[in-house]
C-alpha cells in the first residue's frame, strides 16, 4: 500500500510545537511526521527527529575513485607505450602526480554533486502535501501513513492541537 501524507497548519511555533506532542500521544512516532517551515529554527525546536546525512562520505569515494582511475590510466599508458628516454625509468612520477591529482579532485567534486542530489531526495516522483502559506510564515507538520485509520488518527490529532487548516 502506498504511503499517503496529511498537512497540519499552525500560524505560531507553540502551537506546532504542542501539535508534536499530540502526534505522540496519538501514536504516531517521530519517524512519521516532518516539519515544513519558511523561516530558520533551530534543529529539534518542535520535536522532531534529527535528520542525519551521509553526504561526508560521498566526497571521499568520489576521491579514491578519481586517484584509482588516475593511477591506472598513467601508469597503464606508459607500460602500455613505454618510452625509455636518456635511461629514465618508464613510470615517471613527477607526471602522473599532476593527473592523479586532477582525476582526484575530479572524482570528488564529480560525487559530491551526485551526493547532494541523492541526500536532497531528488527528483520526487511522489509530491506530498504542500501550501503556499508555510512561506508566508505558517508551520506545516506533514504527516505520512501507510494505513488509512492512521491517516484519520492523525487528522484527529491536528485538528485537536488546533491546526489552522489541515490538507489531505
Amino acid at each position: 500500500m502506498a504511503n499517503k501524507s496529511i498537512l497540519g497548519l499552525f500560524s505560531t511555533a507553540e502551537a506546532a510545537a504542542d501539535a508534536t506532542d499530540v502526534l505522540a500521544e496519538a501514536g504516531l512516532g517521530q519517524d512519521s511526521f516532518d516539519v515544513l517551515t519558511g523561516c530558520p529554527y533551530p534543529e529539534g525546536a518542535f520535536g522532531e527527529r534529527e535528520q542525519k546525512h551521509h553526504l561526508y562520505v560521498f566526497p571521499f569515494i568520489g576521491a579514491m575513485m578519481g586517484f584509482t582511475v588516475a593511477i591506472l590510466l598513467t601508469a597503464g599508458t606508459q607500460i602500455a607505450w613505454p618510452l625509455v628516454t636518456g635511461g629514465k625509468p618508464i613510470l615517471a612520477l613527477p607526471a602522473m602526480t599532476i593527473i592523479t591529482y586532477e582525476g582526484t579532485l575530479l572524482g570528488a567534486v564529480l560525487f559530491t554533486i551526485l551526493g547532494i542530489i541523492f541526500e536532497s531526495r531528488l527528483p520526487r516522483p511522489i509530491l506530498s502535501p504542500y501550501d503556499t502559506r508555510i512561506t508566508e510564515g505558517y508551520i506545516g507538520i506533514e504527516v505520512t501513513c501507510e494505513a488509512e485509520w492512521q491517516l484519520e488518527a492523525a487528522e484527529n490529532a491536528l485538528r485537536k492541537a488546533n491546526a489552522d487548516d489541515v490538507i489531505r
